[in-house]
């Protein structure tokens, strides 16, 4: 990405108000935030961790979406 790709808005004071990022950037911005949300908690990480290595090591079990 570029620096040109990032747009800032300005208000009349030129103080900036707001952002403009492509959306590719905006979604990893979000993706990273949840992340952090999900590992905040200790007890959560360790669950999620341990998940991801039960994933690696073969011992996960694929299942079929919940239709509504």
């Amino acid at each position: 990405m570029k620096s040109t790709d990032i747009q800032y808005v300005s208000n009349e004071k030129g103080q900036t108000v707001a952002v403009i990022v492509p959306i590719e950037v905006w979604r990893e911005m979000e993706s990273e935030k949840e992340t952090a949300y999900l590992l905040k908690s200790p007890k959560n990480a360790e669950r999620l961790n341990t998940a991801i290595e039960e994933l690696r090591n073969g011992k996960g079990i694929e299942r079929d979406l919940i239709e509504e």
